[in-house]
């Protein structure tokens, strides 16, 4: 036996020929540790299969998979003055700004977005939670107005999904202010006579809870969302009191009156669709409901005429 041939060079050749896996192949569910490979988890919309646990989803990813085949076309949403009140903490606000595009890929904290759902049209809006916490800043306010206004326009329902820790504190009052703004754009719906649909994801607290977030004609909650205004450390201390089990979750206010529905991220495509068509007076969505094929009658009328060959 020769050792050389037989164990060095193979050893060798392995080392040579050792390829590197990369690290985003697989995602550790932080609810049950199970280990998720990346496509099986993309495709049931980064929702564990093993518990369901809902993890987060990018806004455009979320709207890829709201929509028909994943068509939409995007809402331009006019830009604010960026940095108003010259704000800086521990980093200057415009650079804040910067690595949260160069990390995310969008403008803001919000994308709108016009397109079907099983056949049924609608504008939709969606927060994007990892751009510096979905925090509801003037470019925000500007895209839930210019969502309402397109919903208008066209006639169509309006879904918002919200992910948010609150106003911006980068832009202080300026971002408080998109509170009674995006009221206002709501209103515009409701006189319009058009459903205004809010789907509350983990997390929706702070502002937003407090204005555009709680004021959807129906108000749906993804599983175990965190949903409300104040954290609940601070209400312990102001109450004085502990606070019950599973509080500001999305099942909890579901239990106490303060949400219509809990589903899963998995079922809410049908689930929209069924409400939304309801409210719009619409019969009931078809599978597979096509338009016909285009038909030419002259193209038609020869065939008819054209002898047949035996």
């Amino acid at each position: 036996m020769n050792w050389i041939t037989n164990y060095v060079r193979p050893t060798i050749n392995s080392l040579f020929s050792r390829r590197e896996v990369p690290d985003n192949l697989w995602t550790k569910c932080p609810e049950c540790g199970t280990m998720l490979f990346h496509r099986e988890l993309a495709d049931n919309l980064n929702v564990c299969t093993n518990c369901g646990h809902h993890m987060p989803i990018t806004a455009r990813d979320r709207l890829t998979a709201l929509f028909d085949g994943g068509i939409y076309t995007e809402v331009k949403v006019p830009e604010p003055v960026t940095d108003p009140l010259q704000f800086r903490d521990q980093k200057k606000y415009t650079d804040r700004l910067k690595d949260a595009r160069k990390k995310t890929g969008e403008r803001d904290a919000m994308l709108v977005a016009t397109g079907e759902i099983t056949r049924t049209p609608i504008v939709a809006a969606v927060q994007d939670f990892s751009f510096m916490g979905g925090s509801m800043s003037m470019y925000v306010g500007n895209a839930i107005v210019a969502a309402a206004e397109e919903a208008v326009k066209l006639g169509r329902p309006l879904v918002l999904f919200s992910a948010a820790g609150g106003a911006r504190m980068q832009e202080g009052i300026l971002g408080l202010m998109q509170m009674p703004r995006t009221t206002i754009a709501v209103q515009m719906l409701k006189e319009a006579g058009l459903p205004y649909i809010v789907v509350l994801t983990h997390p929706t607290t702070g502002g937003v809870t407090a204005s555009y977030a709680m004021l959807g004609d129906v108000q749906i909650a993804e599983p175990n969302a965190l949903i409300g205004f104040a954290g609940a450390r601070v209400i312990e201390q102001t109450i004085g009191e502990k606070l019950p089990e599973g509080f500001q979750r999305a099942e909890y206010l579901l239990d106490h009156g303060m949400l219509d529905r809990v589903t899963k991220r998995t079922n809410l495509k049908d689930e929209l669709t069924t409400i939304i068509r309801m409210l719009m007076q619409l019969p009931p969505a078809v599978a597979g409901d096509l338009p016909p094929p285009h038909i030419d009658s002259h193209a038609l009328e020869g065939a008819e005429k054209a002898p047949v060959k035996p």
